[in-house]
């Protein structure tokens, strides 16, 4: 079996090309020109580049290649998406049934269109299921009493934005909340943070009640704690078995070096 890629920004294409290679399957890569970083090609087995719009073009390249399961990885920014992509004839169509302009419509809506064609888009962690944490702490050192209740008040609030299909991230300082993700994304939300509140803050990033893992997968790595370190954030909470770690060892050596609890839900 033949397995497409749709490549957005970052490391998360990367990881699930060598994720692939790892477990022996073929891949071939459509690369998004206005994100994907072009050392993709020296990677994969195949690649063509597309336009942010160019939906119909993707398409026609994966049936060519004989793709029958295709995988999303790689952030593409909402601005791109609804503000400077010139769609195709294909794309036109998508947007303009969208019932409202969020990602979950958007990419529920492109599934459904690579399924016309009998391409199933799965789940983006597909090749890279040690890379979701199970619960637990996974630093040296675990949350103090302080965190704990952060946590638990941070909980609530990010059940009820990610249920809102806004940002996967709040952050929180004695039970209140200081920032919350909008288009930014994560690190930018917890710089921000940092800004507007100093020292002894709580991060949690939240996957949604019902996550897709086709898309929109919550994401956290050694940049994340390099925010966090910036803004005086102190403790991490993240969503057990929804959340991909890029460079987990990496990043939890980066955590215990700054004395910042990680903790898995």
């Amino acid at each position: 079996m033949k397995f497409g890629l749709i490549a957005g920004n970052g490391k998360f294409p990367f990881m699930v090309v060598e994720g692939a290679r790892q477990s022996g399957a073929e891949m071939v890569v459509a690369a998004i020109r206005e994100e994907t970083d072009p050392e993709i090609e020296r990677l994969a087995d195949r690649v063509t580049w597309v336009g942010i719009g160019q939906l119909g073009r993707m398409i026609r390249f994966f049936k060519e290649e004989g793709v029958e399961k295709a995988i999303m990885a790689g952030q593409v920014k909402h601005v791109q998406i609804f503000s400077r992509a010139i769609p195709d004839a294909r794309m036109l169509k998508v947007l303009l049934k969208l019932p409202r302009r969020n990602t979950d419509s958007l990419i529920g809506a492109i599934a459904s269109e690579l399924q016309s064609e009998g391409i199933e888009l799965i789940d983006s962690t597909f090749f890279l299921q040690k890379n979701l944490p199970a619960s637990g702490t996974l630093t040296r050192r675990q949350p103090d009493k302080h965190e704990h209740e952060d946590i638990e008040y941070g909980l609530e609030v990010a059940r009820e934005i990610a249920r809102l299909d806004l940002g996967q991230t709040i952050v929180v300082r004695g039970k209140a909340c200081v920032a919350i993700e909008a288009m930014e994304g994560t690190d930018a939300t917890i710089r921000r943070a940092g800004q507007l509140v100093s020292g002894r803050l709580t991060v949690v990033k939240l996957a949604k009640p019902n996550q897709d893992m086709r898309f929109d997968v919550p994401v956290v790595g050694v940049p994340t704690i390099d925010a966090m370190v910036e803004a005086g954030a102190t403790c991490l909470c993240i969503t057990a078995g929804k959340t991909l770690m890029f460079d987990r060892e990496e990043m939890i050596a980066a955590a215990d070096n700054k004395k910042i609890a990680i903790v898995a839900v």
